[in-house]
């Protein structure tokens, strides 16, 4: 049987979701464990002129969410990007998350064909579903996924390659 484009997005983005909430929630533990001030973790960042953990994260949530909602052809849901904790911010993968598992495998009929159109200004481009997915949403959440396994590890966190991996699942 092919791959479908809800296999392909929806269980990835889920899964991915989760590994940044486990990532989080270490951030937190080790923050606590060692005396760390927990917003400066949310406020840290790679190089001045990237996001900080809170907008890799945030942005990792809106790239998941609005895959979901152009592939299937709906309005997703909109979140302001008011996180100030690592609290916050887990409950900002939890919300994308119950958001992602409305979606059903039948929304997504005809999605690998639809005509996604994203950007704005000289950069707004339109694919058709499964470039705009294999081409765009996964590497962009995933980017935002890594960078913000990247902070958390820079500002002393011990995390390791299969805290990033997280554990597989048959689904």
């Amino acid at each position: 049987m092919p791959l479908s484009m809800y296999q392909a997005s929806i269980p990835v983005l889920t899964r991915g979701l989760d590994v940044l909430s486990t990532l989080l929630g270490k951030g937190a533990a080790h923050a606590d464990a060692g005396g760390h001030d927990r917003a400066t973790i949310v406020a840290a960042r790679l190089a001045p002129d990237m996001l900080p953990l809170s907008g890799q994260i945030q942005r990792a949530s809106d790239t998941a969410k609005f895959a979901a909602a152009r592939l299937t052809g709906v309005d997703g849901p909109s979140f302001a990007d008011e996180e100030a904790t690592l609290d916050d911010l887990q409950e900002r993968c939890a919300k994308t998350i119950a958001y992602l598992e409305t979606v059903s495998l039948d929304a997504f009929a005809g999605s690998e064909t639809r005509q996604i159109t994203f950007g704005g200004g000289t950069s707004k481009t339109t694919l058709p579903g499964d470039a705009y997915l294999l081409h765009f949403a996964l590497p962009n959440f995933f980017f935002h996924v890594t960078t913000a396994y990247d902070i958390l590890r820079h500002v002393g966190v011990p995390l390791s390659k299969l805290d990033y991996l997280g554990m597989p699942s048959r689904s």
